[in-house]
Parts: structure tokens; C-alpha cells; sequence
């Protein structure tokens, strides 16, 4: 009989709870098992120290005796000394593109790579000067054009900004000179 340390799952809908069982490796998963040694709660926390609970010396007992435990009880083992740490498998390489893909990726490096060397030596090499004052007087005449139009629109509203402010002084000395005289 071959047997196993893993895990069994209780606890409800959406809460797993673990126990940490020795079976005989043909038995389901949550079927008969022949000892209870620990728990697993995955709900706590990481730090939890009631998240993961081991009954050391069974658990010795029955690695002498040559019971192999799943990966992940293994790893619990390792976190007690108990075992070593089990190697991690590589993933698989399916998903990844075949050699003539990656080949032409690497071109496709290669390329913008040079693309963008020769870029920052153009950028480094000096820029031939245009001729600056040709310009200058353009620049010049558009700053003066505008200056000119904006001239007589401020002196227009400074006109009209005294003659808004006699009326309206005049109007208050008419309506008091109204109400002075008599009413026959």
C-alpha cells in the first residue's frame, strides 16, 4: 500500500478549510483516510500562525515509514524542516512563439535598434544655420501690425469711459435739483 500526506477539503461553499491526512494514495481525495495530523486554513492571513498547523512527530513517524507527501503539504514540511524543499518544475514553453517567429522578433529588434542609432548621430551632428535675419523683420512687422490695431481701440474706449461717467454724475444732480423745487 502506497501511501500519501495530503490534503482533504471541508469547510463550505467559497470557505476551504484542509485537513492534513495520511491515505492510502488509491482512496478519493476527501474518502477514507487512515490518521488526521494537521490543518490548513487559506483563509488567514499569511502571517497567521493558526493558519497552517502540523502534528510534528506523526508527521516524522510517517515519513519513516515512507509516506510521500503531496507538493503542497511538502512545502508546509519544508516551512518545519521537516523536508526539502521540493524543486519547481519549469512552465512549459507551448505558449511561447516557434523559432521562425523569434527570429523575426530578433530582426525586428535589431532593426529598431539601428534605427534609432542612426537617429541619435543625426541628432549629435551640428544643424546647418539658416539665415536668422530674414526673420527677425517678419517677426517685426507682425508685432508692429498688431500694436497698431490695439492702439486705437484702447483710445476709443478711453473716450467713452469719461463720457459715461459725466452722465452719470450729471443725472443725480438733475434728479436733486427735481425734487428742490415746488409742486404746484
Amino acid at each position: 500500500m502506497s501511501l500519501r500526506i495530503r490534503l482533504t477539503r471541508g469547510g463550505a461553499k467559497k470557505r476551504p478549510y484542509y485537513r492534513i491526512v495520511v491515505a492510502d494514495s488509491r482512496r478519493a481525495r476527501d474518502g477514507r483516510f487512515i490518521e488526521h495530523i494537521g490543518h490548513y486554513n487559506p483563509m488567514l492571513p499569511k502571517g497567521d500562525p493558526n493558519r497552517v498547523g502540523i502534528d510534528i512527530e506523526r508527521a516524522k513517524h510517517w515519513l519513516s515509514v515512507g509516506a510521500q507527501p503531496s507538493d503542497r503539504v511538502a512545502k508546509f514540511f519544508a516551512g518545519e524542516d521537516l523536508v526539502k524543499l521540493p524543486v519547481r518544475r519549469d512552465q512549459t514553453k507551448q505558449h511561447m512563439p516557434k523559432a521562425k517567429a523569434q527570429e523575426r522578433a530578433a530582426a525586428d529588434v535589431a532593426a529598431a535598434e539601428a534605427a534609432a542609432a542612426a537617429a541619435a548621430e543625426a541628432a549629435a551632428a551640428p544643424a546647418v544655420e539658416e539665415a536668422p535675419a530674414e526673420e527677425a523683420p517678419v517677426e517685426e512687422a507682425v508685432v508692429e501690425e498688431a500694436a497698431a490695431e490695439e492702439a486705437p481701440a484702447e483710445e476709443a474706449a478711453a473716450e467713452e469711459a469719461p463720457a459715461e461717467e459725466a452722465a452719470a454724475e450729471e443725472a443725480p444732480a438733475e434728479e436733486a435739483a427735481g425734487e428742490e423745487e415746488p409742486k404746484s
